[in-house]
């Protein structure tokens, strides 16, 4: 065992292995985490963990590529490969019909599960979503292309952050370290290669067809955004029939650590 919190359970999905948290026992909830250097879902939602395990069960796995779950040399990082791993991991849980939350290029995955397999999708949260077409933002290109150096991922968190408090010197530390785990930038650097417009595009095609989503559906956005326009939740709003937005002021893109007991009482109102 590695002692490492990040790593929790490892379950076969296709032709690999993902490593996901499950906490809680009640109505599953799977949370799809964002795109950053380093990510994984124990850094992208260890706080709401304590918050909602007691009304959800939580499904949190690390998307290929990502984390901590297993990579292959040959991989063809996109997409239908993250949209297989998650139907895989449903059908390995047994998990018949789910709630999904989706984080920026979570949500992109989120909304192309919901289109893919509707009658496995009950209720979704999207949120400082990708999904739609934009702009590359200076922020995204400095995600992207993130190159490991304490200096970058301290940039970085100061581009995630409304509130620079957040951006501590131990959260740098630790996702700097993270981002220089064996595999980590190799599979990293693979995934969104410059042009990056074209990644957004990829992301984005299921953007026609978000007239069709039926499920009901929260999107939450941080005025502030630096990485994803709020635009886009505008835009979602627009498309998807069910659907309703929450902004929050004086927030980033990391809606979920700036206004962490705020973001889960949302849920929980949501999915009641």
């Amino acid at each position: 065992m590695s002692g490492r919190v990040e790593i929790a359970n490892s379950i076969k999905t296709g032709d690999f292995f993902t490593n996901y948290h499950d906490r809680g026992s009640a109505y599953p909830v799977v949370f799809l985490h964002g795109s950053g250097p380093g990510v994984s879902a124990w850094a992208n939602w260890n706080k709401l963990f304590p918050l909602l395990e007691n009304n959800y069960r939580i499904i949190a796995p690390d998307m290929a590529g990502f984390g901590y779950s297993e990579r292959l040399i040959d991989s063809i990082y996109g997409l239908s490969l993250w949209v297989q791993q998650i139907s895989d991991l449903l059908t390995a849980l047994n998990l018949e019909r789910v709630n999904l939350v989706g984080n920026s290029f979570g949500g992109a995955l989120a909304i192309a599960l919901a289109l893919n397999y509707p009658e496995k999708i009950n209720k979704m949260v999207l949120m400082g979503s990708m999904g739609v077409n934009f702009a590359l933002t200076e922020g995204l290109d400095k995600v992207w292309g993130y190159q490991p150096s304490v200096e970058n991922m301290r940039e970085l968190l100061d581009i995630f952050t409304y509130d620079s408090s957040f951006a501590t010197a131990d959260l740098i530390k630790t996702r700097y370290e993270s981002s220089i785990q064996e595999g980590f930038q190799e599979s990293f650097s693979r995934m969104f290669p410059a042009p990056r417009q074209s990644s957004i595009a990829a992301l984005a095609a299921y953007e026609d067809l978000l007239p069709n989503i039926t499920q009901e559906t929260l999107i939450i956005h941080g005025r502030e955004d630096r990485v994803i326009p709020l635009e886009n939740s505008y835009k979602l709003l627009k498309l998807i029939d069910k659907a309703q937005l929450h902004v929050f002021g004086h927030c980033g893109h990391w809606t979920q650590i700036e206004h962490t007991e705020e973001f889960a009482q949302l849920l929980l109102n949501f999915f009641q």
